[in-house]
């Protein structure tokens, strides 16, 4: 006995699915920015100093003394010599009034009295070292200083976006089919499909 064969071939549903990745570009440009610094207000009083030069002692040592100076030197000279004198004829006195012990101060006498000591005579410096003292006091300075707060300018500028979406492109490659044969020994084939 001869059956009927039945034949059946699907061909299932197939998509073409195209995808383009998001594209994002961001350009920033910089800001405009200005900064000015004024200058600060300075302001600075110079005090002047004071120099003191004292010179009395170089003048002196050169024996250049002025009017009062020259009168008092003077006169303690000579109130030294008076005394010293004093002094020598006294003590010659003494000397005299003991005679006759031992020695001979009338000689004596006449020699201290008729020469001069030697002079002495030596190297020294003139005027002497550190003669003419100096003395100097600063003046100082006031400063005042107001500092100026700079100037500063800032314009920002929006940045350059550019934003392409993600982009999906779907098509159907081939659609869903299905195909049925049917064999007969005693009928003739025949077949049909479907197609969804």
């Amino acid at each position: 006995m001869d059956m009927p064969q039945i034949r059946i071939q699907s061909w299932p549903t197939r998509l073409d699915i195209h995808t383009k990745d998001a594209q994002l570009h961001i350009q920033q440009e910089k800001a405009d920015m200005s900064i000015e610094q004024p200058k600060a207000d300075l302001q600075i009083r110079q005090k002047q100093g004071k120099l003191t030069i004292d010179q009395s002692q170089a003048w002196r040592d050169m024996n250049l003394l002025s009017v009062y100076e020259s009168i008092e030197e003077f006169a303690r000279l000579g109130r030294d010599g008076w005394l010293a004198g004093i002094a020598r004829v006294s003590r010659q006195g003494d000397e005299l009034m003991k005679i006759e012990h031992a020695g001979n101060p009338i000689a004596a006498q006449a020699e201290e009295n008729g020469f001069d000591p030697p002079k002495e005579f030596n190297i020294g410096w003139i005027p002497s070292v550190f003669a003419v003292k100096t003395h100097y006091e600063p003046g100082g300075a006031d400063i005042h200083a107001e500092p100026q707060k700079p100037k500063i300018s800032v314009r920002p500028r929006k940045p350059n976006i550019q934003y392409e979406p993600w982009h999906v492109n779907i098509n159907v490659a081939q659609y869903p089919k299905l195909e049925i044969d049917v064999e007969d020994l005693k009928w003739r084939n025949f077949s049909f499909e479907i197609t969804i």
